[in-house]
């Protein structure tokens, strides 16, 4: 089995076409999509400046392909979860990953338009008619990481990808150079300036992404210590 990580922009998507618009939104679904006759839902986390989520709320909610849009408590850069509603013909990526009857996380990360997307394909699977399909429809489409499972053991694996899935780039970015410069170190010496220069932001926004980035991969780790019995990804 191969573990497969995708960039995907949907043109004309409402959520897709409306995170471009406010690159500075993170989008971090939290159910998977559930239908009915009448309409399709979903519950999502948006991260970001408190005004630009709220814009982005507002632009969504305009939009006419979407039937409702309700924040579910108050909408601040600390994660608003909001619930969306879609008609009933409405259909998203996990309708074309189960036509090629792919394997998929359930969740999936967005900024900026792109949404990452971690896939299990099994070695019957055509990865590239499942890209054509897509790049047919209209979006881009870019391979992050292709590894076969066997190499790493399954269960680390999957811990690993979770914990690199759930970073946006620019976090993932800052983190990588944080943790190369010694950033992490013991007596290290390295300052958050020094990071945020080498990428090229404030130093503040250096230390937001940090921070989120730390938060989500504890999180993760914490998630799979757990589940192990106390047992390290390694």
């Amino acid at each position: 089995m191969r573990e497969v990580t995708l960039r995907i922009r949907q043109y004309g998507e409402p959520e897709s076409d409306t995170s471009a618009a406010h690159p500075d939104v993170v989008v971090q679904s939290v159910t998977s999509v559930t239908g009915s006759a009448r309409r399709r839902k979903r519950i999502v986390e948006l991260t970001g400046p408190t005004e630009n989520v709220r814009s982005f709320v507002r632009e969504l909610g305009d939009d006419a392909d979407v039937q409702n849009v309700k924040p579910l408590g108050d909408l601040d850069d600390s994660g608003a979860h909001v619930a969306l509603t879609y008609p009933a013909d409405w259909r998203g990526l996990v309708d074309r990953f189960r036509q090629f009857g792919v394997h998929f996380r359930g969740e999936f990360t967005m900024q900026a338009g792109w949404e990452h997307w971690t896939l299990y394909l099994d070695d019957g699977d055509d990865l590239g008619a499942l890209v054509r399909s897509l790049e047919a429809s209209g979006s881009e489409v870019d391979l992050v990481r292709d590894v076969r499972t066997d190499t790493v053991d399954g269960p680390e694996q999957f811990a690993l990808g979770r914990m690199i899935d759930a970073l946006t780039e620019r976090q993932a970015e800052v983190l990588a150079t944080a943790i190369a410069m010694g950033y992490y170190g013991p007596d290290s010496d390295t300052a958050i300036e020094t990071v945020a220069d080498s990428v090229g932001v404030a130093s503040t926004t250096a230390w937001e992404h940090l921070a989120r980035a730390e938060r989500k991969v504890m999180t993760e780790l914490g998630e799979h210590l757990a589940a192990t019995g106390g047992r390290p990804v390694r």
